[in-house]
Formats: structure tokens, sequence, C-alpha cells
């Protein structure tokens, strides 16, 4: 008798640790003790299905067969068919009787039913055992369950179990991680060998290609990340997993964790332009008027934004609000630049955005990083061209007010100078004068004496 006790604990315990049902345990048992009974007892012809009772341990087996149509057996007429396979190529290479014999080609293509003596019984011989059996019907005979099995029959079960729930557990786990496909996960970095990313996610072991990771991250032992999984395929030794770092729904969905207001669908991300471990660009709309959309992605004193950043490795992000009319979303895509005016080319898809000096290499950005963004983001070609400004009338008039002054001022401080060099001269000429009134005196007393 069977401790039921002990089995349902064993039972649960593999389940457990396998992650599979016990409907898959049971059956991987009975395919278990089927291939212990066909090594001692049984024949490769025999069908064994088995019904194992969990609750005493008893077996009860059977060979299980369908009963198919009669399958003539084949003509020995070999040198008829030899004929008419020579006559029917020689009739095929001939381009008159091609056509014609369109129909008997077919007929010559078509596949030959296999007759499975393991899994199947012929309607004569079934209607030997019972006149009443038509095909599609099965034939369930009752097999004598031995009392023991012999020590290769168990070692030939123990190796069935092993492998059928190593199948078993890389089945369900294949399973599980292909429902998650598209989708992003958490995931705890196993090791990094060979420029490849080792990642444990559900049990599995996925991988983060080079392609697919991002500019300058460290990706350490034990640290946890959000991953996006790209394809997950069936193979041999379970289910191979390829993630991503690089790709916008991680953005979007961290922008679900962090901000209640997207997770309520108050407001919603329209668009997203990313390069990964650089700089991104989010596009946001409000379905609540009171509500700032670019406020609440913000948060207060940038704490929400903040802690996006910090998981994506410092990479930038500018908040966009997003707009229906085409010439304000591009406009606001330029952000953080401010746009004086914007032209718009339907036909060509293009948009010439109009900008200040002063604001020429903020709104192209390094590289071109942020006209590339905007955009990839509105979805249309954008040119920047920078705007010459002439200066306003009251400047004008200023500047011919300063420049008049300026002219007065340099005329009057001519007259001056001349005047000034006039008085000199004067002066000069009275001192000359005196000089000679004197020399002209002391002259004349000289003579005297």
């Amino acid at each position: 008798m069977l401790d039921q006790k002990q089995f349902s604990l064993a039972l649960k315990q593999i389940c457990d640790e396998k992650g599979i049902s016990e409907k898959q345990v049971m059956e991987t048992i009975e395919s278990a003790l089927a291939a212990a009974y066909r090594k001692d007892y049984g024949n490769k012809l025999q069908n064994i299905k088995v019904n194992f009772d969990p609750n005493t341990g008893d077996t009860k087996l059977y060979d299980v067969k369908t009963v198919v149509e009669d399958i003539p057996e084949e003509t020995n007429e070999n040198d008829d068919d030899n004929n008419k396979e020579s006559n029917f190529k020689k009739e095929k290479d001939n381009p008159l009787t091609s056509k014609k014999n369109e129909n008997f080609h077919s007929k010559e293509d078509e596949i030959i039913k296999k007759f499975n003596p393991k899994t199947e019984i012929q309607l004569k011989e079934a209607q030997k055992i019972k006149k009443s059996y038509k095909i599609g019907d099965q034939i369930i005979t009752k097999l004598k369950a031995p009392n023991e099995y012999g020590r290769m029959a168990a070692q030939t079960a123990k190796q069935v179990i092993i492998q059928k729930l190593r199948e078993a557990e890389r089945e369900t786990l294949y399973d599980n991680i292909k429902k998650k496909e598209n989708q992003v996960v958490t995931g705890i970095i196993q090791r990094y060998n060979r420029g490849y990313v080792f990642v444990t996610i559900d049990k599995a072991t996925a991988i983060l290609p080079p392609e697919y990771q991002m500019k300058n991250e460290r990706y350490d032992v034990g640290n946890q990340m959000k991953f996006y999984i790209v394809s997950v395929n069936k193979t041999i030794k379970g289910p191979e997993i390829i993630l991503s770092r690089r790709n916008e729904k991680i953005l979007e969905e961290l922008f679900f964790l962090e901000i209640p207001e997207i997770s309520s669908k108050i407001v919603e991300i329209k668009k997203i332009a990313r390069e990964a471990g650089e700089r991104s660009k989010v596009a946001v709309i409000s379905n609540d008027k009171s509500i700032d959309p670019i406020g609440s992605c913000i948060g207060q004193r940038g704490n929400r934004i903040q802690t996006i950043i910090n998981e994506l490795n410092g990479e930038k992000i500018d908040i966009i609000e997003y707009d229906e009319n085409i010439e304000k979303f591009i406009m606001n895509s330029l952000s953080p630049a401010r746009i004086s005016g914007l032209k718009i080319d339907e036909k060509n898809h293009l948009a010439i955005a109009k900008v200040k000096a002063d604001q020429l290499s903020l709104a192209i950005g390094k590289g071109g990083q942020n006209v590339r963004l905007a955009a990839k983001l509105a979805e249309w070609k954008i040119d920047i061209e920078e705007v010459k400004e002439n200066p306003p009338a009251d400047e004008k008039k200023g500047k011919k007010e300063e420049k008049k002054d300026k002219n007065e001022k340099v005329e009057k401080e001519k007259k001056d100078g001349e005047k000034k060099k006039d008085k000199k001269e004067k002066a000069e000429e009275e001192i000359t004068k005196k000089e000679i009134a004197k020399k002209e005196k002391n002259k004349i007393k000289n003579n005297k004496k």
C-alpha cells in the first residue's frame, strides 16, 4: 500500500521546485511505468497506456489501438510498373502530351498511407475480434500488471521520469516567458561574458546582447534592472530569451510606474523619441484640463523625473506637451529652444524653424541631437534657420539722434578748438608786438647816450 501522505508531499515538492502542475507529474509517472513494463514484459508493437492511482499505488495497464481502413498489399508486377514509369517519362518530356498527363502526374504523386502496427489495427483484423468494430474505434486490451519490476526496468523508469520532468519544466518555463514577450520585466544581472550580459528572469536565464545594451552603462552582478523582452524562442536546452535596454517601452513602463497620473490615465503618453543612454523626448497630454501634464511628470522639485533618469543611468529626458496642431507640436518638440517662427511645407512634409542667434545652438543640440529627436517625435523633417533681425523704429531713431548729437559735439569741439587757436595766436601776436616795441624803445635810449 502506498503511503498517501508521503506521496502527496513528494508530489507537491516536485511541483513547487519545478514549477509544473500535478497533472504533468502524474503523466510523467504513467509514462515511466509504461516504459518500465515494455522493458520487461511488453513488446515493441504494443501501445501501452497506464492509469496510476496515487491513493492506492495501484496501476492498470492497457494496449490501445485505433481501427483503420484496410491497406492493400503491394503488388510485385515490377515489369509493368517499370514500363508505366518509362512511358510516363517519355510523355512528360513531350510538350504536346504534357497537358494530357497532368491528371496522371497528380495521381502518381499522391501520398501512400502507411500503416503503424504499434498504434493501429486494420479493420479486417479488428472485426476478427469483434464484428461491430468500425474505422475510428479504439480497441483497449487490458494487460496484467506485474507484482514488481526488474532492476533494468526500474532504471528505465527513473530515466524517463527525470527526462519528462525536465521537458515539462522547460515547457512550463517557455509558456510563462512567452506570455511576457514584447513586455518590460525586472531581472537580476547574473554574469558578464565576452560582451554578453546574462540575466535571471523567472528562473530562466536571458541574454542581453551588446547591440541591445546602453552606452556607458555598467552591468554589475546582483544589480536589479528593467529589461524589454525582444523575443522568446524554444530550443532543446530551454527557452532562448533576448533582452534589450534600448527599447522605448522601458521608458514608457518607468513613467507608468513612477507617475500616478499616467497609471490612472489622467495623463497620457502620446509619443516617445529616444537615443538610449543619451537623451529622450516624451510627448504627453492631459485628459483633465485642471492637470498640468508636464508638471505631473516632473514632480515636486523634479523628484519623479529624477527617479526615472537614475534608472536609465543619467539619460536626459525632455517632457513635451503634445498638441494636435502640428505647428505648435513641432515648436514644442524643439524645446528647450525658443522658436521665433515656423514655416510648413505640407507637400514635402518639411518644417523650417526660425530661431534667433542666441537660440541656434540650443535648437540644433549637440551633434544635431535636439533637432533629430524633435523630427522623430513629430515625424516631420525639420530644418533650422537663423533669424537676422532688423532693429526697431525707436531704436533706429535713438541711433540717429545719438549720431546727430555726436556730430554736433564734434562740430562744437572743432569750433571751440578754432577759437582757442585764434586766442592763442592773438596772444602770441600781442607778445611779439610788445617785444618789438620794447626793443625799439631800448634802441632809442642807446642812441641818445
